[in-house]
């Protein structure tokens, strides 16, 4: 018997080796056909096994412990043709497959074709595509244009801290002159072109991609692209059926959990995806505390082989304490402001150091005070109990797509997109007589007990003094459309139209009485008796308007390609009108209403690009656009007042590039020349008419030149080091003085008033004009990723009104920021083995890992918070300091 056992452990242990060793191991690479760019993220899957896996940045995969056999092998990513090997697996060895997957057709490629994405090789115009893997690796839950700190002449801030308040200027040019867009729908603000990034917060989580294309871009929307394009892509529907959950933790007590779901296909017919957010914490700033949730769905159904449907939906519900004044440089620390050469030290004595943590906007509170606070029609306990945020936030913005792809012929697809975007919310600030706190100097904070006591002791009952809501609810209805006609092999001919309409609401209300029962409110005609002009939570009062924009645009564009060559040009037509109602004014016994003509303007943009080689091509664009006014250069909202000839600001761009990708694709060389220039910006005087009404008029002849030129390389020379290194120099400045002047009609009569302002080669502000970026990626191990970032910004003036230069005498440059570095480190590891087939990721993130202290966003002569004689000096200016050191880590869960 013992020697039965013995034998059978002497087979078992020769069987061992067997088990063990037939098994192999499968790996490649996957790359763009056309490009030859990798493509992180792509599945690669055994089929008929549960054996596969994702491509990591380099676009490398290796899936270990394959049995012997033969198998095929499938690829898939959105956008791309599934692709298949047969693959044979030998004991011990490894069998190596590479896919080069090509681009999928138009009628299965969804919101990619309706974004006006540029391609490679192929679209004339300087851009940057920051791929998902990308934005995981580097973003750290920061507000989306953070992602973009690798990219030429952009510069992103995160403002004054808040989640949500960041910013983005683009070749100089800020939000209002670069088009934002979400799956090809533009979301820049329909009144004034800004983009309040709190209304998309955790949408960096559903992103797929980004692409900044800069300059005028190739998109043929008449939307305000002049600095550039930044188009976000969300997560498609996936092919394959999978999910994640990720928990992060950072600095400022942030905590913030994700969970993902995707269906797959299902039945090869529809598929369903999902993401939902949820995220607080205090803040890094003091009191920028967020209280947020985040949601992203999407739905796919294949109707049949020639049509699609997509439907979108991103939101994001948040509160969140906001940062909103800059200070002066002491106001942060005495040390940095002595050490600047054009500082004057007696502004020491008058601002007392608070440190780079510095928020003037709240104040502490007694927590025996348990007033309510109203906002979005409900009442609410306050956010803490022992202060009060002056400047507080509260928003939800959500935003629906429904995406119709239909293939009408071979040759004719037909793409619209209709869209819904509803908005709630405010923000919050004082109104009435306030007490407030000077002991550190002339920064002020809120005394909201000393104000407590003060409403409580009016002797009526009323309040002198409230916490306010600015509200803004509104809700815009949209169309894109657009027909694809290919003509031949060559030639592509587009069509499209573009709808919008959109009605806002402006009032305030009041948020929290502050001690009192009431607060008098005299300004609404319509309140009659003084028990209508007592106001509760949640009443009205200070202004209620109601906006309406209608907006309508069309454009042709045709694309050339043969061989060496691609052309392509742009024609577009849009007009604008404005409506504007003030509820609060009697006007003959009606609400007063103006209405604006409708004002139109016109943009042609056209471009070549000749590949000189499979290596190099050489590129060239043109464009000419006007840009219609905003809503306020049109209708004063102060009395309704109507421009009679509202004037278009007017862009003219000119670019050349030239990209270069050798060494066995390597290495990658891109660099572009720009030159554009702006005039006629907006500027609106209110003036009285010999009737005795009032008019706006435009005060035209202010304009700037943009000119610069942009580096991107990437260097990979082995699978273990990659170096990415972007550069962009820029010569930003004002080219005239402007002088002209208008008639007017006064209690004298008519009277000819001049204007002059000087500002002949003085520097555009707002953004740093030459930026280095350096970055050094090493994977020293099979899942690990480790990234050093190195960014240098230089000449950066402060930002700066031009029209508020009167003075012949005033020459002199705005205030120039301090040059500074900031270095950032991000990793990650994917660890080896599954746990229950469940795969880990750690990751970590360190932002400005030594700490500098730096000045990232000044503004010159503060009125505000300067010291001194206004002559453009850092005593003078009123900045806000960059955000110490921060931490972001956690671990991803994909199932």
């Amino acid at each position: 018997m013992k020697g039965m056992k013995k034998l059978m452990i002497v087979v078992g242990l020769l069987l061992v080796p067997g088990f063990v060793f037939a098994q192999g191991t499968v790996s490649g690479t996957v790359t763009d056909a056309q490009s030859g760019d990798a493509l992180p993220g792509a599945n690669v899957i055994v089929v008929g096994t549960t054996y596969g896996a994702a491509a990591d940045a380099n676009g490398d995969y290796e899936i270990e412990n394959v049995p012997v056999g033969t198998y095929n092998l499938r690829v898939t990513f959105i956008g791309y043709e599934v692709a298949t090997q047969n693959i044979n697996v030998s004991a011990g060895s490894m069998a190596n497959a590479d896919f080069a997957l090509e681009q999928i057709a138009l009628i299965t490629q969804g919101v990619m074709i309706s974004a006006s994405r540029a391609r490679e090789r192929e679209t004339p115009v300087a851009f940057t595509d920051v791929k998902k893997e990308m934005i995981e690796a580097n973003l750290g839950s920061r507000d989306l244009p953070l992602a973009l700190d690798v990219t030429p002449s952009v510069y992103a801030t995160q403002g004054g801290g808040g989640a949500g308040d960041a910013r983005i200027n683009v070749r100089g040019f800020n939000q209002r002159n670069v088009a934002i867009m979400i799956n090809g729908v533009p979301v820049n603000d329909m009144e004034n072109g800004w983009v309040y990034w709190s209304n998309w917060d955790g949408i960096g989580d559903a992103t797929e991609s980004i692409q900044v294309q800069r300059g005028l871009s190739a998109v043929n929307l008449a939307t305000p692209s002049i600095g550039g394009t930044m188009n976000i892509i969300t997560d498609p529907t996936a092919l394959d059926q999978n999910a994640l959950f990720k928990q992060e933790f950072g600095s400022g007590s942030f905590i913030k959990s994700t969970a993902q779901y995707a269906s797959g296909q299902v039945n090869d017919t529809y598929a369903f995806n999902g993401t939902i957010v949820r995220k607080f914490g205090d803040g890094v700033i003091d009191k920028t505390w967020t209280d947020a949730w985040a949601y992203y769905a999407g739905a796919t159904y294949n109707v049949n082989d020639n049509n699609r449907l997509e439907l979108y939906a991103v939101g994001a519900p948040q509160l969140h304490g906001q940062n909103l004044y800059r200070q002066n440089i002491a106001a942060y620390s005495h040390d940095f402001a002595k050490d600047l050469d054009d500082y004057d030290e007696g502004g020491l004595d008058k601002f007392a150091e608070q440190g780079r943590e510095y928020n003037e906007n709240w104040g502490p509170v007694s927590s025996s005070y348990v007033g309510m606070q109203n906002w979005n029609e409900s009442d609410h306990n306050r956010y803490d109990p022992d202060f009060i945020n002056e400047r507080e936030n509260f928003f939800h913005k959500p935003q629906v797509n429904l995406n119709w792809f239909s293939k009408l012929s071979d040759d004719l697809g037909l793409y619209s997109i209709f869209y819904y975007s509803g908005g709630k919310g405010g923000g919050t600030g004082t109104y009435g007589s306030i007490k407030w706190d000077y002991s550190n100097g002339t920064s002020r904070t809120a005394d909201w007990d000393a104000t407590i006591a003060n409403n409580k002791s009016t002797g009526d009952g009323s309040s002198a003094g409230i916490l306010r809501n600015s509200r803004n609810n509104q809700w815009t209805l949209g169309a894109i459309s657009k027909l694809n006609y290919k003509l031949n092999e060559s030639t592509q001919l587009i069509a499209g139209v573009d709808w919008r309409t959109a009605e806002i609401e402006h009032y305030r209300e009041v948020r929290d009485l502050l001690g009192g029962g009431y607060y008098v409110y005299s300004g609404n005609d319509f309140d009659i008796t003084a028990a209508d002009q007592r106001k509760a939570l949640g009443d009205k009062l200070a202004y209620n308007n109601t906006n309406t924009v209608d907006w309508i645009g069309g454009f042709l564009q045709a694309e050339y390609t043969q061989n060496l060559f691609t052309l392509y040009g742009t024609a577009g037509y849009s007009s604008v009108k404005y409506t504007f109602t003030d509820h609060f004014t009697n006007d003959g016994g009606d609400e007063l209403y103006s209405e604006a003509d409708w004002i139109s303007a016109f943009q042609v943009k056209g471009g070549a690009m000749y590949r000189i080689n499979e290596d190099m091509e050489a590129y060239g664009n043109f464009g000419f656009v006007e840009k219609t006014p905003i809503f306020d250069n049109v209708i004063s909202d102060f009395d309704g007042s109507v421009a009679d000839n509202p004037d278009n600001e007017k862009f003219q761009s000119y670019e050349a590039g030239l990209n270069f990708n050798t060494l066995a694709n390597k290495l990658t060389l891109k660099t572009s020349l720009y030159y554009t220039s702006w005039k006629d910006r907006a500027n609106t005087r209110q003036i009285q008419l010999e009737d005795g009404s009032e008019n706006l008029i435009f005060l035209s002849g202010m304009n700037s030149l943009h000119q610069g030129v942009e580096f991107e390389a990437a260097y990979q020379p082995t699978k273990m080091f990659r170096f990415d290194g972007v550069a962009s120099v820029g010569n930003w400045k004002l080219t005239d003085d402007v002088n002209g002047s208008y008639r007017e009609f006064t209690d004298t009569g008519q009277v000819n008033t001049p204007y002059t302002y000087y500002v002949k080669d003085l520097k555009v502000g707002d953004a740093p004009q030459t930026q280095v970026a350096i970055a050094a990626a090493v994977t020293p191990i099979k899942g690990l990723n480790a990234r050093v970032v190195m960014k240098n910004f230089i000449d950066h003036y402060a930002d700066w009104n031009p029209f508020d230069r009167i003075d012949e005498t005033d020459r002199v440059q705005s205030w120039k920021a301090p040059n500074y570095n900031v270095f950032d480190f991000h990793a990650y590891y994917r660890l080896p083995m599954k746990f229950s087939g469940v795969g880990v990721q750690l990751f970590a993130h360190a932002f400005n890992i030594l700490d500098t202290e730096y000045i990232q966003d000044a503004t010159d002569n503060s009125d505000f918070n300067a010291f001194g004689d206004k002559n453009h000096q850092a005593d003078d200016a009123e900045v806000y300091m960059g955000i110490p050191r921060t931490i972001n880590a956690g671990v991803k869960l994909n199932f």
